[in-house]
C-alpha cells in the first residue's frame, strides 16, 4: 500500500502549555488534527470553567492562519473542585472531562490529589452527568518503584474507585503496560484507554543504554519490551477500547538536558507518520482509522470527524526538524531511530 486516507484524526491527550510555547507548538497540531483533549497542568493549573474558557480563547487566538481546530477543555481536580462548577462547565458544552493527576505524578501536578476521599463529592456529581474522569494512574508513594506505579496504581486506586462507583466513566490515559492494557480488555464497562505514538516505539532501553538519553524520558516511564509489544497489539487490535492520545508535552532543551530534567516527549509535529510506521509493521493499516479518527470519538459522545487525511508512503525518507524553535526556547522532537516513509500529503 502506497496512500491511504482517514477520517482527520483526534487527539486525546494533548499538551499545549501556555505563552510562547503554545503560539510555537500549537500548529503542529492543528496541521493534522481536528480536536484534542487538552491537559489543564498550567501554571497555575485550570481549576474552574472560567479559566477552562480563558485558556480556550487563548489556544483559539495561537493557532495559525486557516487552520481549523477545536480544544476540547479539562478541568484539574484538586480536593476542593466545586462540583457544581463542573456540573455548569459540563452542561455549557466546554468542559469535556476531569483530569485527575495523583500529586507528584507529573509536570505541575503538586496541586493534585492526595487524598481520593476528599475529592468524592466531585467523582459523584460526575457519575450522575456522565462527565469523563481522565487518570495519570500511577501511584507517588516513595517505596513504590516507578517501573510498578501503573499496576500499584490500579490494584490500590483505580479498582476501589470503579468498585465505589462503577458508573462513573474513566480514561486510563497513556497505558504504559500489560497490567494496565489486561485491566480494560477485563472491564465490563465505562473504561477505555489512551495510548500515546512514543511508547509504542520505545521501550527504557531507549532512556538507559549508551547513556542517558534524556529526550526518551517521560512520565509514565517507558517500560519493557514485553510492555511494548503489549501496547501495539492493543492499538492495531480494532478494539474501540483503545484509542491515540499523544501525550505531546514540549519542554525547552535547557530543562531537558540538565541534571533534573523535565518529563515530556515532543510528538505531535510527527505521530501520525510513526503510527502509519507502527501499523504497516503490525500488518494493520486498516486499523489506523479506527486507532486515530473514530475509536476516541465514539468512546466521548462525539462524532468523527468528517473531513479526510490523506497518507502517502514516500521512497526517501520524509525529513523531520530535529528541533523546532518556539518564542520560549529550542523544543527537541521525538526521534523514532528509524526512517520514516509515511507522510500526510
Amino acid at each position: 500500500m502506497r496512500s491511504l486516507t482517514i477520517r482527520r484524526p483526534d487527539d486525546w491527550h494533548l499538551h499545549l502549555r501556555d505563552g510562547l510555547m503554545l503560539a510555537g507548538v500549537i500548529g503542529d497540531t492543528s496541521r493534522h488534527f481536528a480536536r484534542a483533549i487538552i491537559m489543564p497542568n498550567l501554571v497555575p493549573p485550570v481549576v474552574t470553567t472560567a479559566d477552562a474558557a480563558a485558556y480556550r480563547s487563548r489556544i483559539l487566538g495561537a493557532l495559525p492562519e486557516g487552520h481549523s481546530f477545536e480544544p476540547l477543555m479539562t478541568l484539574y481536580l484538586t480536593e476542593h473542585t466545586d462540583p457544581e462548577d463542573v456540573a455548569r462547565g459540563k452542561e455549557s458544552g466546554l468542559i469535556h472531562a476531569v483530569k485527575l493527576y495523583p500529586a507528584g505524578a507529573t509536570t505541575n501536578s503538586h496541586g493534585g490529589v492526595r487524598d481520593m476521599d476528599k475529592a468524592m463529592p466531585v467523582l459523584e456529581r460526575m457519575a450522575e452527568i456522565g462527565l469523563n474522569l481522565c487518570v495519570h494512574g500511577e501511584v507517588t508513594t516513595p517505596e513504590v518503584d516507578i517501573f510498578d506505579r501503573e499496576a500499584v496504581f490500579i490494584e490500590t486506586v483505580l479498582e476501589p474507585l470503579r468498585r465505589r462507583l462503577p458508573e462513573l466513566k474513566i480514561t486510563m490515559e497513556h497505558v504504559t503496560t500489560s497490567d494496565g492494557i489486561d485491566y480494560v480488555r477485563a472491564a465490563s464497562g465505562n473504561l477505555a484507554a489512551s495510548l500515546t505514538t512514543h511508547h509504542l516505539i520505545i521501550n527504557r532501553n531507549a532512556i538507559l543504554v549508551g547513556g542517558i538519553k534524556p529526550h526518551y524520558y517521560c512520565l509514565p516511564v517507558a517500560k519493557r519490551e514485553s510492555h511494548r509489544l503489549a501496547l501495539r497489539a492493543a492499538a492495531v487490535s480494532g478494539d474501540s477500547r483503545f484509542f491515540l492520545g499523544t501525550d505531546s508535552a514540549p519542554h525547552v532543551d535547557p530543562l531537558k538536558e540538565c541534571a533534573c530534567g523535565c518529563a515530556g516527549i515532543y510528538t505531535s509535529i510527527n505521530t501520525m507518520s510513526c503510527l502509519a510506521h507502527v501499523f504497516e509493521e503490525e500488518n494493520a493499516l486498516d486499523k489506523l482509522e479506527g486507532f486515530a479518527s473514530l475509536n476516541g470519538p465514539a468512546w466521548y459522545g462525539l462524532k468523527p470527524n468528517e473531513e479526510t487525511i490523506t497518507l502517502v508512503k514516500r521512497e526517501a525518507p520524509v525529513n523531520f526538524p530535529a528541533k523546532i524553535d518556539t518564542g520560549a526556547g529550542p523544543v527537541t522532537v521525538f526521534d523514532p531511530m528509524f526512517p520514516l516513509h509515511w507522510d500526510v500529503e
